[in-house]
């Protein structure tokens, strides 16, 4: 028996055969109790892995469409003419992709920390200190008085932020802080966003019902707007996913672009703290004072993303109003975790459990790189790498993204799309590369795997 598949980008491959395969059954091109070819016959004619065969096969057995006998092969199974009577029903309908699964070793997920370094030992003292009686009830919707204070505190002396506690609000993440923001300016404003940005946050806003636009990113960051806006978002110190660093120039420009046209920026610092070349550069929020700029924070990237603590610092021109809008609102974090992190801060432990993350992430981007130096060609390019957890490599023009993603996967790899991250399609094919959650060994191991696999093709 002979099988012909013609890939295409639709869908995985092993998808495709499992699709081939099973049409053919239906319509009788192959007959019950016919032999397939074994995996490795089949997988040498396609010229796929042995494993993408197996998972094409596996599907098949457990739907019924083929069964197997021992030390003999897989067989096809017979079925009633009622199946072809539905298949015709159905040919018209689309079949969905059936999502893969591998035995990932290495996650070269963004969104990962180092969980090992964690202070567990400071942290679970803190805990006990504060899991009590008193600490049973909800916080206030704000977030605790202490935490806020302490927020404050840290972003004057880390961003150079100047606020009041009143301006400080503590939420469990970006989208619950978007959603505030929604809710509060209503559906009829227009949003600016990154383009590419985060896809989240685009999700947010559409599921809010707001109307966003994109704003296309160069070399120096977002560029400013030539519509009229009321909202821009935008990851200044490190954009996401393309990693690089707004300008002070284009800072500039966009403040007095924000202040002559009314329009409020939201400045997303999500990971700020990691930079790994030259100077900081000041935040928007610094240079305006939080006049038209509304600042995030977050500690998923300093701490852990479990934690789900974040925080929004607003304008005092509206703290007011929206204090009196979220009047019957209720708090989103937990009021232990908001007391515990309050006295991390205030005794010193997060200053230096930073200190200590930075040199830990430095290594591991310096592994990264030297490792992609070393194993791959010029022809991979990496974009990026002054801050943050992640990196983005700009693949050759034949390595598809969905290619390479593939590829990883069947040799234990998670590296994620960039694609996702545009509104529009994307000109380059580009994967993003996060760090933060592996080790050393398992950085360079996982490249050395990548740099073989992308480059036999």
């Amino acid at each position: 028996m002979e099988l012909s598949i013609t890939f295409t980008n639709q869908s995985l491959k092993y998808v495709q055969i499992y699709e081939e395969i099973k049409q053919a059954i239906l319509s009788k091109r192959l007959q019950p109790h016919e032999q397939l070819p074994s995996k490795r016959t089949l997988a040498k004619t396609l010229d796929v892995s042995v494993h993408t065969i197996k998972e094409a096969y596996e599907q098949l057995l457990a739907e019924g469409y083929i069964y197997s006998k021992e030390r003999s092969g897989y067989f096809i199974a017979p079925f009633e003419f009622e199946w072809e009577q539905q298949l015709k029903k159905q040919k018209h309908t689309t079949s969905h992709a059936i999502p893969a699964t591998y035995d990932i070793k290495f996650d070269f997920n963004n969104g990962h920390v180092d969980k090992e370094a964690f202070p567990f030992s400071i942290w679970h003292k803190l805990l006990k200190k504060h899991f009590n009686m008193n600490s049973l009830t909800t916080s206030p919707w704000q977030g605790e008085d202490v935490l806020r204070k302490e927020i404050a505190h840290y972003v004057e002396r880390s961003r150079g932020v100047i606020c009041e506690t009143s301006q400080v609000f503590v939420y469990s993440g970006t989208q619950s802080q978007l959603q505030a923001l929604c809710h509060f300016f209503g559906t009829k404003i227009h949003v600016g966003l990154e383009e590419p940005g985060f896809k989240r946050v685009r999700a947010t806003f559409q599921q809010c019902g707001l109307t966003t636009q994109a704003i296309p990113v160069d070399d120096l960051g977002i560029t400013i707007p030539k519509k009229s806006i009321h909202m821009l978002y935008t990851t200044p110190a490190h954009q996401f996913p393309l990693g690089m660093v707004m300008a002070i120039e284009r800072r500039a420009a966009l403040l007095q672009w924000a202040t002559s046209g009314a329009t409020y920026i939201i400045e997303d610092d999500y990971d700020s703290e990691f930079r790994f070349k030259g100077l900081p550069i000041p935040s928007l929020a610094k240079m305006d004072q939080l006049q038209r700029v509304i600042y995030f924070g977050t500690f998923s990237k300093t701490l852990i993303p479990s934690l789900r603590i974040s925080y929004m610092i607003l304008p005092k021109s509206l703290v007011e109003d929206f204090v009196l809008f979220n009047q019957d609102q209720k708090s989103v974090v937990s009021k232990i975790d908001q007391l515990v992190l309050a006295d991390f801060i205030a005794q010193g432990f997060f200053d230096k459990h930073l200190v200590k993350m930075r040199t830990i992430y430095r290594k591991k981007q310096q592994t990264l790189l030297t490792a992609i130096n070393t194993h791959f060609s010029e022809e991979f390019q990496v974009i990026g790498e002054k801050s943050g957890l992640h990196i983005v490599v700009k693949l050759p023009t034949w390595l598809s993204e969905q290619q390479a993603i593939q590829l990883a996967q069947e040799v234990g790899i998670n590296v994620y799309p960039c694609s996702t991250s545009y509104q529009q399609d994307s000109k380059d094919a580009m994967v993003i590369l996060g760090y933060g959650g592996l080790s050393l060994g398992q950085i360079e191991e996982g490249i050395e795997l990548l740099a073989a696999v992308w480059q036999s093709v």
